[in-house]
């Protein structure tokens, strides 16, 4: 059985490290992609500027709430680093982000994984922990999508 301690610490320091390192691969690259690759398209000046007005405006939130959401967590820190957000200011959410979050998943489930319905549906707990998990991406694209029609 894992002690529960070691393995929050573990996975603490895991999670902080990975953001800072993506942030800074983000702050190194970021900005330096060819235009004409596939990825240049998706990342361009354009969008790099707004992405630095929104990260100046809600970068905290975007990586505190980022580490909860799937897909977003692996391109909030990049973006803040390609954004040039503030490497102070992004290392106080990613520490406050990566604490929250490891405390909340391991202890979740270290306390429920033991209780037998769990044991017994785990796929189903595991499908229902997915489908959670992407509802806010989710709202947030068709809030912007019924937003852009209102303007129109």
């Amino acid at each position: 059985m894992l002690k529960i301690v070691p393995l929050i610490i573990v996975l603490w320091i895991a999670a902080v490290l990975g953001d800072t390192v993506n942030y800074h691969i983000g702050k190194k690259i970021g900005t330096s992609i060819p235009e004409d690759s596939w990825f240049g398209k998706i990342i361009n000046r354009e969008k790099m500027e707004k992405a630095e007005a929104f990260f100046n405006k809600h970068g905290g939130k975007t990586i505190f709430i980022a580490r909860f959401m799937p897909f977003i967590r692996t391109f909030a820190p990049f973006v803040a680093g390609a954004s040039r957000m503030n490497y102070r200011y992004f290392l106080n959410y990613n520490v406050l982000g990566a604490t929250v979050w490891v405390l909340l998943c391991t202890l979740a489930g270290y306390f429920f994984g033991n209780i037998p319905i769990v044991k017994d549906n785990f796929s189903i707990v595991v499908l229902g922990i997915i489908f959670v998990s992407v509802i806010p991406m989710f709202v947030s694209f068709f809030q912007a999508k019924f937003r852009k029609k209102k303007e129109n």
